[in-house]
């Protein structure tokens, strides 16, 4: 529940509140490294907010480098030294050398 968050102060934001409680369990293992994180839906209900404020929280934790998400796959913890690929048609190609 929102109540058992450590770091909430209103007036911030619940997305907010959210994403640091789930950094944190990134950061301390409790969420390791290719894991997959709960569903929003899942995520909306353990802390007692909506829908959308889980997923803000969720896209928050994605533009940090923290998950990635894979369409009808789900959202996984990234690994620490793993930077996802901004985009992947720009991922560098190893026969482009062999091209010249």
């Amino acid at each position: 529940m929102i109540s058992e968050l450590t770091d909430f102060e209103p007036p911030g934001y619940l997305y907010q509140a959210v994403a640091s409680d789930l950094t944190r369990r990134i950061r301390s293992g409790e969420l390791p490294a290719h894991a997959p994180l709960p569903a929003e839906v899942d995520l909306a209900r353990r802390y007692g907010v909506s829908l959308g404020t889980a997923r803000h929280a969720t896209r928050l934790l994605r533009e940090r480098g923290l998950v990635v998400t894979i369409r009808s796959k789900g959202t996984y913890v990234v690994k620490r030294d793993e930077q996802p690929p901004i985009c992947l048609w720009a991922a560098p190609n190893p026969r482009r050398s062999e091209l010249g």
